[in-house]
């Protein structure tokens, strides 16, 4: 199933935020994101539906192994790539807002083969 890039940032950002702290709920996401708590409830709801974060029943999103997969999948692009430009000379804040944007969209394979010549170069 292909998950939309407004899903894979929910996913992300519930991943980093349960990194960060025993127990996150929906009014943590929508602070984190900056949206409206309506906005993040379909979310959850859709990301529910499709088998990635479960609820229980005080609220605290929990993401199943499949959301997590996806979650870890797309932070490690976030980094790698967040590193990446920062290494070729580009600001903290930029390089942060591209990887964002990139992460989303770049091939496994054009992934890999980034990851693979960071790791030969020691640019890690």
């Amino acid at each position: 199933m292909a998950l939309l890039e407004s899903g894979e940032m929910y996913l992300e950002t519930i991943y980093v935020l349960s990194q960060k702290s025993n127990s996150v709920r929906s009014v943590d996401v929508a602070e984190e994101m900056g949206y409206s708590k309506p906005s993040v409830s379909r979310a959850v709801g859709l990301l529910r539906k499709d088998g990635l974060l479960l609820m229980d029943e005080t609220g605290e999103l929990k993401l199943t192994e499949a959301g997590e997969e996806k979650a870890k999948r797309i932070y490690e692009r976030h980094t790698v790539l967040s590193r990446l430009l920062m290494n070729l000379g580009v600001d903290e804040a930029t390089a942060t807002e591209d990887a964002c944007r990139i992460e989303h969209y770049i091939s496994d394979r054009s992934f890999e083969a980034i990851k693979a010549h960071m790791l030969q170069y020691g640019a890690e």
